[in-house]
């Protein structure tokens, strides 16, 4: 019978060592299974650290994550999850919430936190997009600033009588950016 650990982060900048000391603390881990750069929206089924560690957990095992927003954002996936492991004979504990998910009270608790982590994804999802309307209603340009300067492959192109390719291997840009830059700009 084990004592599992499971970490997730969701970009690249994040580290889970935060979440592993916290649980190595209070648990004699035998083994810790991490997905990183991975978002809770992402279904733990889809996850790669997730899917191991559900055909490595046998039956008396102990999960043990650091909250339940690691499980996922979702309420249904992280309730089905948990259902998982429950059928398994896993055990799961949740060491911020700090109760253990395989009692009925545990359960109840799941239910309304997992809710919340959806509630709160949805609210990122909605303040996100009033920022983006925001930001165009302001006229500020979105995403990734431009590689190269579209006027001057128009320009280069014309005054050489270059084709795409020719284009593309002098600017170092590929011919679909060359293409682009021939499209008329909409707003």
């Amino acid at each position: 019978m084990a004592t599992i650990a499971y970490v997730r982060v969701s970009t690249k900048d994040q580290s889970t060592g935060m979440q592993q000391h916290a649980i190595a603390e209070k648990f004699n881990i035998s083994k810790v299974f991490v997905d990183e750069a991975t978002s809770g929206a992402v279904a733990a089924s889809k996850r790669k650290g997730f899917s191991e560690l559900i055909s490595y957990v046998r039956e008396g095992d102990t999960v043990v994550i650091y909250a339940i927003d690691r499980m996922g954002r979702n309420t249904i996936d992280v309730l089905n999850t948990v259902e998982l492991l429950k059928e398994k004979g896993v055990s799961l504990v949740s060491l911020r919430e700090g109760f253990d998910l395989s009692t009925s009270i545990g359960q109840a608790m799941l239910t309304m936190m997992a809710a919340l982590a959806q509630l709160e994804r949805e609210n990122i999802k909605e303040r996100q997009m009033a920022g983006i309307k925001k930001a165009k209603a302001e006229g500020k340009a979105l995403g990734r600033p431009a590689k190269v300067d579209s006027a001057a492959i128009v320009e280069w192109r014309k005054a050489n009588s270059a084709s795409i390719a020719q284009t593309a291997i002098h600017f170092n840009v590929s011919p679909a950016t060359v293409k682009r830059a021939f499209k008329p700009v909409s707003h």
